[in-house]
């Protein structure tokens, strides 16, 4: 993805607020990997971006997987009296 964006170009400007120990932390992140403050920080937002939806925007089956999984997704949800039971036994964060 990054030489894609290198030969677009950067046209578009972000600014964000951080807090006098973000911006400490930032800075001293930066100079330990000599880039600039911009460079840093758009490439590891730009890196978690991407991790954050790598699931959720590419789903490539074969033709015949894809029908197995149309067929799977078509099918009547199944009991699953063990799945039920965890579910509905209380947890230490229930008790009040």
């Amino acid at each position: 993805m990054e030489l894609r964006d290198q030969e677009h170009g950067k046209t578009k400007r972000l600014a964000f607020r951080a807090s006098q120990r973000q911006r400490a932390l930032l800075e001293a992140a930066c100079t330990a990997e000599g880039s600039s403050m911009s460079d840093f920080v758009l490439r590891h937002a730009t890196r978690a971006a991407e991790e954050v939806l790598a699931d959720r925007r590419t789903f490539m089956l074969e033709p015949a997987q894809w029908d197995a999984f149309v067929d799977a997704l078509d099918q009547p949800a199944r009991e699953l009296p063990a799945l039920k039971k965890l579910l509905e036994t209380p947890t230490i964060l229930d008790v009040d």
